[in-house]
C-alpha cells in the first residue's frame, strides 16, 4: 500500500462515521504509539551515533534506516489518527512533506529553503546554513545571538544561486566538462575549470535577484545613513567553516564598489570551479550536486589593524593561551600569509595579559583605495617595528575569544579589524581544526583526574559523550533558561524538549531523572552536548556558580577544571569523517532530528508546525496521553463494559473496568488482591497502608456550607457521570482513575511499564466545599507536596494538576503511593486550613508520613 493511498483510507474512514471504537482497542492502539516512539528515538539515536566517527557505514545502511524511520513515523501517525478519531489529519500531510525532502536529497535532488533572494544579516541565524552557507550562518549568530560588532551587509542565498545557476543552464554544462576529469583529473583540470569559469563570468543575473539586490544596497545605505563606498563579496557554501573549512578555497572580493556587485558576485560562484577548489572536493568526495553557495556582502571596514586568533592554543598539557597574529591594514593578507605579522600568546583569563610577543618588521599593509579597491602601500616608518596592538586591544581580543569559544562550545579560528575608532569587529569564526595526537590517557590525564575530587560517577546513563568545562547553572522552572549565561553547565531534577532553547549555549547537561530515550536526548546528540541523564544526586550535590568538569566519555563529574581532559579531548581525532556517506547522514538528520516542538502549551504546537520526524513523534507522543485522558473521562466504549466493584472497608464506590480481563471477581465484586493493574494496586497501597483516610467528622461553618450550597459542580459528561459512579479503567500497566468524594474531584492518569520513557503520570484535583480561600490553601499545600516529590506542577486556584514522566518501574511505584496516601489526607483538609501558613505545616506532615509507606517497596 503507498503512503498517499493509507492517507486517504484513514482519512476516508473517519469520514464514514463508523461506530466508536472499543476501549480496549483504542488503548492497544495507545500502547502501540508508545511502542513506535521509543523504536523512532532509538533509530534516531543510532543514526546520530554513526556520526560519532566510530562506526563504518555505506549508502545502504542510510537508505533502510530512512526506510524504515519513515515507516515508523507513518505507522505512528496512523496510531494517532484512529486514536483521536481523525483530528490530526494534517499530520499526514506533515509526514509526506518531510518523507518526500529526504527521498530528493537521497536522489541528490536538494529542496533549498523558501526565503527571498537575499536576507539581511539581521535575518540570520546558525541554524540557516542551508539557506546561508555555513560562514554567514555562523555571522548571523555572532551578530544576533551574542550582539558581537560584525560588519553589516547580505547574503545572496542558496536558492538564489540554484536559480542563478539553473536559467544559465550551467549544471548541465558543468556535468558534461566534469566526464573530462572522469577521464583524466590530473591533465583536463586546468582546461575544465577555464572553461566552466568563462561561463559563469558570462553568465546573466536573473531578473528577480538583480531587483533583490538594489533593494538590499538601498536598504543598507539606509541603515548606514549613506552610500557604502567599498563592499566585500565573500563566499559562504554548504560545509565551509564547518567540519571540512574549505579554508582558502574560494575566493572574497574586497572594495567593491556598489556599481560592481553583479560581476563580483559571479566571481566569487565561479571560484567554486578553481582547479584547487575543485580538486580539494574531488578527493574528499564531494559529488558535484553538493557544490551550493550564498554569497555574503558586507561593508568593508577602514581598517587600522586586523588579524586572526586561536581561541585557544594547547602548547602542552599543562600550558594553553589564546594565539594572537596581526599586521597592519585589512585582514586579507595576513590570513593568506602574505605579509609580517607580530604574534602574541595572551592568558585565557581576564586582564587577558600577553605571556609572550614577537614584533616583526612589518614593511607592508593592504589598504582600501578611493572609489573601490584595495591595494598595497608600504606601512610608515615609525611603525614599522613598534608593536600593532595595544594591551587595551589584546584585553578586548581576549575577551571576545572566551565569548567565542564558550557560545560554540569548542575553541574558534577568529578573524577580526579595529578601524580607526578603535572598534573591535568580526569577520570570520570558525571551529578551530587540531592536529597530533594526545599522550595516552594513561599518563598525564589519569594522573590529573586521580587527584581530582569526584562529585560521582558512574551514575546514570551517557546520552553524549565529551567533556564540559565550566560553572553550573541549576534550572528548576523555565522562566530559569531566559538568562541562562553562555558556557555553564545545565543542571536540572527533569529532562524537558524544552531546554532545546538553550542548547547552543550550554556545554553540558546533568539530570537526576530521564532517559537516554527521550526527546530531550535526541536533541543534545543534535547539537553535539556532553550529556548524563539519571544521575539521581546531580541538583543535591551540585549548585549554581560550582565550577566542575563533567567527563561524559567515562561518566565522572569532577570538582574544578581539569584542564588535562580537555587537551585531551581536543587533540583526539576528529569526530567526523570526511566523505559523501557522512554528509549525507548529515544532512537528512536537519529533516529528521531537530526539533521545534517543545512547548504543548503554545499556539504553534499544531500539526502543521512540524518541520521534522522529530517534530511529528514528539506531538503524537504529547497528544496521545492527553487523549487516552480524555476518552477514559468521556466514556467512550466503555458503556457495555462489564464493571466490578473494589471490596474495601473504605468508602470509595469504586467500580473497575479491566480492559485485559484478568480481574476476577464473584458477584460483581472484586477483591484489592485480585488486582492485575500495578497502578492501581500502588495506589491503594498509599491509601491503605498510609492510615491518611479519617472518618472523624469535620465540622464546617455556616459560610462554608453556604458556599459548597451556590458552587455548581460540573464533572464532565464522562464516564463517571454516566455509570453514576467511581471509575477506574485499568489494565496491567495503565489506569485511569476518576473519583468524585464529596465536593471535590480527582483524576489519576499512569502508565508504569518496563521502558522508562514510556512512563507517565498525571494527577488533578478539584473542588472542596469551603470558601474559596480555603480551597486555594489546599490546593497551595498539595502544589507544594507535588513539587517537593519532583512532579511539575500547574496552580490555578483550587485546581491542581501535577506530571511526572520517564521514571522508572520502581521510583514509579513509589510516586503512585505518595499519590493514594495524597487523596486520602486531602480529603476534608480544606475546611483545616484556617490560616495562610497552613499549607506548609500540612505538607511538612503529610511528607513526613507517607515516606515509610513510599519505601517500603519489594
Amino acid at each position: 500500500m503507498s503512503v498517499l493511498s493509507g492517507i486517504r483510507d484513514a482519512v476516508c474512514f473517519w469520514r464514514r462515521g463508523k461506530a466508536p471504537v472499543p476501549f480496549v482497542v483504542l488503548f492497544k492502539k495507545f500502547k502501540s504509539v508508545l511502542e513506535r516512539n521509543n523504536r523512532i528515538l532509538t533509530l534516531m539515536a543510532d543514526m546520530a551515533d554513526k556520526l560519532g566517527g566510530e562506526y563504518v557505514f555505506d549508502r545502504r545502511y542510510i537508505e533502510s534506516a530512512c526506510e524504515e524511520l519513515s515507516d515508523q513515523v507513518f505507522k505512528l501517525v496512523s496510531d494517532l489518527s484512529i486514536l483521536d478519531q481523525g483530528k490530526n489529519v494534517e499530520l499526514f500531510a506533515a509526514f509526506e512533506r518531510i518523507r518526500q525532502e529526504m527521498q530528493d536529497e537521497l536522489a541528490g535532488r536538494h529542496r533549498f529553503p523558501d526565503t527571498p533572494p537575499t536576507l539581511p544579516l539581521s535575518a540570520l541565524r546558525a541554524d540557516m546554513a542551508e539557506a546561508v552557507g555555513g560562514k554567514f550562518a555562523m555571522l548571523g549568530e555572532l551578530k544576533n545571538r551574542l550582539a558581537l560588532p560584525v560588519p553589516d551587509g547580505f547574503v545572496v542565498t542558496t536558492g538564489a544561486f540554484a536559480d542563478f545557476m539553473a536559467k544559465n543552464k550551467l549544471p548541465e554544462f558543468i556535468r558534461e566538462q566534469a566526464k573530462l576529469l572522469d577521464l583524466d583529473e590530473e591533465k583536463n583540470i586546468r582546461g575544465v575549470s577555464w572553461a566552466v569559469t568563462a561561463h559563469i563570468l558570462a553568465a546573466s543575473i536573473p531578473r528577480g535577484l538583480a531587483r533583490s539586490l538594489a533593494a538590499s544596497l538601498d536598504e543598507l545605505t539606509e541603515r548606514l545613513g549613506r552610500a557604502p563606498e567599498a563592499l566585500a563579496l565573500r563566499s559562504s557554501a554548504w560545509d565551509e567553516d564547518g567540519e571540512t573549512t574549505f579554508a582558502g578555497q574560494y575566493e572574497s572580493v574586497i572594495g567593491v564598489a556598489p556599481t560592481e556587485i553583479h560581476a563580483a558576485f559571479k566571481k566569487v560562484v565561479a571560484s567554486l570551479y578553481s582547479p584547487e577548489a575543485w580538486l580539494y572536493r574531488r578527493r574528499r568526495g564531494f559529488k558535484e550536486h553538493e557544490a551550493v553557495m550564498a554569497v555574503g556582502c558586507q561593508v568593508m571596514i577602514d581598517s587600522r589593524v586586523s588579524g586572526a586568533l586561536y581561541t585557544y592554543a594547547p602548547m602542552t598539557e599543562k600550558e594553553e593561551g589564546v594565539f594572537v597574529s596581526a599586521a597592519w591594514g585589512q585582514c586579507a593578507p595576513v590570513v593568506g600569509g602574505e605579509i609580517e605579522t607580530d604574534t602574541f600568546l595572551l592568558q585565557r583569563h581576564s586582564p587577558f595579559a600577553a605571556t609572550s610577543r614577537d614584533i616583526a618588521q612589518k614593511t607592508r599593509q593592504m589598504v582600501l583605495t578611493p572609489g573601490g579597491g584595495a591595494d598595497f602601500v608600504p606601512v610608515p616608518e615609525e611603525l614599522a617595528e613598534v608593536s600593532c596592538l595595544s594591551e587595551a586591544d589584546l584585553s578586548l581580543l581576549g575577551e571576545a575569544a572566551l565569548t567565542l569559544e564558550k557560545y560554540f562550545k569548542r575553541p574558534q579560528d577568529v578573524e577580526w579589524t579595529f578601524d580607526a575608532a578603535g572598534r573591535l569587529y568580526v569577520l570570520q569564526s570558525r571551529a578551530l581544526v587540531f592536529s597530533g595526537r594526545p599522550e595516552k590517557r594513561t599518563g598525564a590525564i589519569d594522573a590529573a583526574t586521580s587527584q581530582a575530587e569526584a562529585v560521582f560517577a558512574g551514575r546514570g546513563d551517557v546520552v553524549q559523550r565529551g567533556v564540559a568545562m565550566g560553572k553550573v547553572q541549576v534550572v528548576q522552572n523555565e522562566e530559569d533558561l531566559d538568562d541562562f549565561p553562555f558556557g555553564a553547565i545545565l543542571v536540572s531534577r527533569h529532562t524537558s524538549p524544552r531546554y532545546s532553547r538553550i542548547m547552543s549555549r550550554a556545554q553540558g547537561i546533568l539530570t537526576d531523572i530521564g532517559s537516554p530515550a527521550g526527546h530531550m536526548a535526541t536533541v543534545a546528540r543534535e547539537f553535539r552536548v556532553p550529556t548524563i541523564v539519571g544521575c539521581g544526586v546531580a541538583t543535591e550535590l551540585l549548585k549554581t556558580g560550582d565550577e566542575i568538569t563533567v567527563d561524559a566519555t567515562q561518566n565522572v563529574v569532577y570538582r574544578g577544571l581539569i584542564k588535562e581532559l580537555r587537551y585531551f579531548e581536543l587533540t583526539e581525532e576528529d569526530v567526523y569523517e570526511d566523505s559523501y556517506e557522512y554528509r549525507l547522514l548529515r544532512r537528512l538528520l536537519k529533516k529528521i532530528t531537530p526539533l521545534a516542538l517543545v512547548d504543548p502549551h503554545s499556539r504553534d504546537f499544531a500539526p502543521a508546525s512540524c518541520r521534522t520526524y522529530h517534530d511529528i513523534t514528539r506531538f503524537i507522543h504529547e497528544k496521545s496521553v492527553a487523549e487516552l485522558i480524555e476518552l477514559s473521562e468521556s466514556g467512550q466504549g466503555l458503556l457495555d463494559a462489564a464493571a466490578a466493584r473494589l471490596k474495601t472497608a473504605l468508602p470509595l464506590n469504586l467500580f473497575i473496568i479491566d480492559l485485559d480481563g484478568e480481574a476476577r471477581g464473584g458477584m460483581g465484586e472484586i477483591e484489592p488482591a485480585a488486582l492485575a493493574s500495578l497502578p492501581l494496586s500502588e495506589l491503594l497501597q498509599g491509601l491503605d497502608n498510609s492510615g491518611m483516610w479519617s472518618t472523624e467528622p469535620v465540622s464546617v461553618d455556616m459560610g462554608s456550607f453556604m458556599a459548597s450550597l451556590t458552587r455548581t459542580y460540573g464533572p464532565r459528561d464522562g464516564a463517571t457521570a454516566k455509570l453514576g459512579r467511581n471509575l477506574a479503567v485499568v489494565s496491567q500497566e495503565y489506569m485511569n482513575l476518576n473519583l468524585h468524594l464529596g465536593y471535590h474531584f480527582v483524576l489519576v492518569d499512569a502508565y508504569v511499564g518496563e521502558v522508562p520513557a514510556d512512563n507517565s503520570l498525571y494527577f488533578r484535583f478539584l473542588g472542596g466545599v469551603t470558601d474559596f480561600r480555603r480551597r486555594a490553601r489546599r490546593a497551595g499545600c498539595i502544589g507544594k507536596i507535588l513539587e517537593r516529590s519532583d512532579f511539575r506542577v500547574e496552580l490555578h486556584g483550587d485546581l491542581v494538576v501535577g506530571r511526572i514522566k520517564s521514571l522508572d518501574k520502581e521510583a514509579m511505584r513509589a510516586k503512585l503511593r505518595l499519590l493514594g496516601g495524597l487523596v486520602g489526607f486531602t480529603r476534608q483538609l480544606d475546611v483545616r486550613m484556617s490560616r495562610e501558613g497552613d499549607a506548609h505545616c500540612f505538607a511538612e506532615e503529610f511528607l513526613a508520613a507517607i515516606k515509610p509507606v513510599m519505601e517500603d517497596i519489594k
